[in-house]
């Protein structure tokens, strides 16, 4: 059994028929799927999916990219939707310099307004880090320590020191499966074991073999194949290593 920490089924133009893709992963023994909000709609939308389907959950937030037009008052509104039995943490919320979306102040408004929300309420939080890591955790590192989880963890062996340090979690998704990520791959072996957890990033970042394609909760199953081999350990033993991460990290109970 296997958990799918972070997918975009929210994402309506991108997954037309979500009954039919979350069907074909509980099949695949994907049991839980956690759907990311990007803003205050998406956000709404993961949470109207996880009443729908039992095994669906949503994480809330507002994504750097889409803090341009970022108001303070939206905090309030990702304050209610925390009050879902199901919505699980705070995010996908961070840093990203690789794109011009949003300016440095405008996300860091967003982040600190989000950070604030997380520690009053207790919510983990998942990142979103793009090319930012040492500001990102320039800026944890002066905060009270939280549950935080890297989304798509791809920090250099200092990044992952530092996340280390503070207890965070990390996201493996669709690049351990490339076959030139060895040093994605050697990055990885440093990380503590009880810290992570696998992804897809449905629609994105497709695993081998399936690149060029549409990204699925189901192809989750690869991820667990090549982190079990970066690991040398059996698939199985992954699998049951990466669920009960999950389930510590977004406070699940076990299936």
């Amino acid at each position: 059994m296997l958990i799918d920490t972070h997918c975009h089924l929210n994402l309506k133009d991108k997954f037309p028929d979500v009954a039919a893709t979350v069907k074909e992963a509980v099949e695949a023994g994907v049991t839980r799927m956690i759907v990311i909000g990007v803003d205050v709609v998406t956000s709404r939308v993961a949470l109207e999916l996880a009443d729908q389907f039992d095994a669906v959950y949503g994480v809330v937030g507002v994504h750097p990219n889409y803090t341009n037009d970022y108001q303070p008052p939206q905090i309030k509104e990702i304050e209610e939707l925390l009050k879902h039995p199901k919505a699980l943490a705070i995010g996908e919320i961070g840093l990203d310099r690789h794109w011009n979306y949003a300016t440095d102040e405008q996300q860091k408004a967003a982040l600190f307004d989000q950070l604030d929300l997380a520690e009053a309420t207790g919510k983990p939080v998942v990142f979103h880090c793009r090319e930012a890591y040492p500001a990102l955790l320039d800026l944890l590192e002066k905060r009270t320590k939280l549950p935080w989880l890297f989304h798509c963890f791809a920090g250099d062996a200092d990044d992952a020191r530092r996340a280390t340090a503070l207890d965070a979690y990390f996201g493996v998704d669709g690049p351990i499966t490339f076959p030139k990520s060895d040093d994605l791959r050697a990055i990885v072996r440093l990380l503590p074991k009880d810290r992570i957890l696998i992804e897809t990033d449905a629609p994105y970042l497709t695993p081998a073999p399936f690149r060029g394609k549409p990204n699925r909760p189901a192809y989750v199953l690869f991820v667990n194949v090549a982190l079990a081999s970066c690991l040398a350990i059996e698939q199985g033993e992954c699998a049951l290593l990466t669920t009960a991460n999950a389930e510590r990290f977004f406070g699940l109970g076990t299936t």
